[in-house]
């Protein structure tokens, strides 16, 4: 904010962050392709959260900086050597200049924009088109959000074009931004992806407890196999059926490791149902 002479409208602010990430070697924030194109929730979250601390003023459009703390001081000289290209290069295009310099550049982020058709060529949006998953193969994907970013996690279900993501956690409740009930289906929804959540198919978070080796996991999970798994076969069927009808659902829970998660054995309880020729794949 500072370095662009402490205002900036929020589309600008997306595209400018979005660019200059792109070029760290670790990016400090991760994107999803959203209404104008490139869009981080937690970059927003973490605005949105200063302006409410007083160091931003913020309106419906635009974000302004509210304090005379020179901020570029405190970068790493790397830093704020990318900061000040990424100005040089970029700082003059207006919104929709700098849309469609991301649209051209990174069509990916593209798919989902409201407004490519009115800013691009026909060649150019070809390009979007092409960049847009579109399988055909029924899968039943599973897929953890630990260690990885909101962003990271949206962008895999729509790259593997996830239609229906299935919340398998007992509590949908989460300390990790993005990932409770209420943001991740409004999230979700957003980008053409059906939510729904079975919790009597989770298992709850006392059960969860003192869980220090995979033998732990392996006796967790034997029991959820016989006392769970066994009594809610008409939600398991539910879910198949959700599978036959969108063709690609990923069941989600919290652990990386499939091996430390029910939503494998959920997955493998929902293979021997009657009918089930499809495959299972792990993301």
């Amino acid at each position: 904010m500072q370095v662009f002479d402490g205002r900036l409208d929020k589309i600008r602010l997306q595209k400018l962050l979005f660019l200059y990430t792109n070029r760290q070697s670790k990016a400090d924030y991760e994107f999803i392709p959203y209404r104008f194109g490139c869009y981080s929730y937690s970059a927003n979250a973490d605005m949105t959260a200063m302006a409410k601390r007083g160091f931003l003023n913020e309106d419906e459009t635009s974000f302004e900086k509210n304090d005379a703390v020179d901020y570029t001081k405190q970068l790493k000289p790397s830093d704020l050597l990318l900061l000040q290209e990424v100005k040089e290069n970029y700082g003059k295009m207006s919104a929709t200049a700098l849309m469609r310099h991301t649209y051209i550049n990174f069509p990916f982020y593209a798919i989902k924009s409201e407004v490519a058709k009115d800013i691009l060529d026909t060649e150019q949006l070809e390009k979007v088109h092409s960049a847009r998953p579109n399988e055909e193969r029924t899968i039943l994907f599973t897929i953890g959000y630990e260690g990885i970013s909101f962003e990271n996690y949206l962008v895999r279900l729509l790259k593997n074009d996830v239609k229906v993501l299935v919340d398998v956690r007992n509590n949908a409740l989460s300390m990790k931004y993005g990932f409770s009930k209420s943001i991740l289906k409004k999230a979700c929804e957003s980008l053409g992806i059906k939510y729904v959540h079975y919790p009597e198919v989770g298992i709850t978070s006392d059960r969860r407890q003192e869980l220090n080796t995979q033998t732990d996991y392996d006796k967790l999970f034997d029991d959820y196999r016989k006392n769970n798994l066994s009594n809610t076969e008409e939600s398991q069927n539910k879910i198949l059926n959700l599978l036959k009808q969108y063709k690609r659902i990923a069941l989600t829970c919290f652990e990386a490791n499939i091996c430390q998660c029910h939503r494998k054995h959920l997955a493998e309880a929902i293979e021997t149902l009657p009918n089930f020729e499809y495959e299972v794949k792990h993301i």
